[in-house]
């Protein structure tokens, strides 16, 4: 079979279904060898591994998944795709075709059922309006992952990577650079795709770290903090965290908090390292800890 990752082929296959593109899941297909080649090479994907594909589309990264890895689990949520996806992929035994939302299946069983409970790769190139739902839900799941090689949105990649005191600083990047260590492979042009998307994308690949890279009590709690500090990011931290209604701080908890941090009151959340999120976080914890025994 042909690949598909060419304009020609792409078309024919569209063509021979009727697909019609629905804007309200994100679609757009992949029509560069070039680009593909570099995703699986950035992937690290050999034959001992399960990847899990969100979004496969017409099945063209799939095509190139299932020649590099043991399995593939492909995950897609239009159902117009499916018999597309049949069709495309009929010569390959090692792949599996899910018809739901990523947000909605249990990657853990997954992980148990086709990788005896060891951690999957993750390949994906995902619409825009959910990018951040999805790498959250697969952080936060606690599934084994070992490697997360998505396109995404060139400016939600850059926000992945950034470090403090930058406009793109925000709780995303926080979030990512605690569970993952975020690397920008390389940016993609619009015109690499079917149709052409209104904004630049990039391939960032995030490796799992092995263990958190910074000691916290109560993870849930410090991405509390976080989110509130960036909710009302031109606030002082003390005024944003004062503001959240469900953290319940004072604002001279939380000054005298920073205090024994060395930071000055008016500081910003944007200012704020991750080690230094985690470190408020413990503070805050044993403060609420003394007035729950108080």
């Amino acid at each position: 079979m042909a690949y598909l990752g060419t304009p020609g082929n792409t078309i024919q296959v569209l063509k021979k279904y009727n697909f019609v593109f629905q804007k309200k899941y994100g679609q757009n297909f992949l029509v560069d060898t070039h680009i593909l080649e570099k995703i699986i090479e950035a992937s690290d994907i050999t034959k001992q591994d399960c990847v899990l594909e969100i979004g496969p589309g017409i099945g063209t990264m799939t095509q190139y998944l299932a020649e590099s890895a043991r399995e593939v689990v492909a995950v897609e949520i239009d159902r117009a795709l499916i018999p597309i996806l049949e069709d495309t992929l009929s010569e390959y035994d090692n792949v599996t075709i899910i018809n739901k939302d990523i947000l909605k299946v249990d990657i853990g069983r997954l992980a148990a059922e086709k990788n005896g409970g060891r951690p999957l790769k993750v390949v994906a190139n995902l619409p825009y309006y959910i990018t951040t739902p999805i790498i959250m839900g697969l952080f936060e799941s606690g599934v084994p992952l070992d490697l997360i090689t998505i396109m995404v949105q060139k400016e939600v990649a850059e926000r992945m990577q950034v470090g403090p005191g930058t406009k793109d600083y925000g709780a995303l990047s926080l979030a990512v650079q605690y569970y993952a260590k975020p690397e920008i492979v390389m940016q993609v042009s619009p015109a690499c795709f079917m149709p052409k998307p209104n904004v630049g994308s990039a391939v960032i690949r995030l490796t799992r770290h092995a263990a958190a890279p910074v000691e916290v009590k109560e993870e849930r709690y410090m991405f509390s903090l976080i989110r509130a500090s960036f909710n009302q990011r031109r606030k002082t931290l003390v005024n944003g965290l004062a503001n959240a209604a469900e953290l319940q701080l004072s604002k001279e908890v939380t000054a005298a908090a920073l205090e024994q941090m060395g930071l000055p009151p008016a500081v910003r959340g944007e200012s704020l390292t991750l080690a230094q999120f985690a470190e408020l976080s413990n503070i805050l914890t044993e403060k609420r800890q003394d007035y729950k025994k108080a």
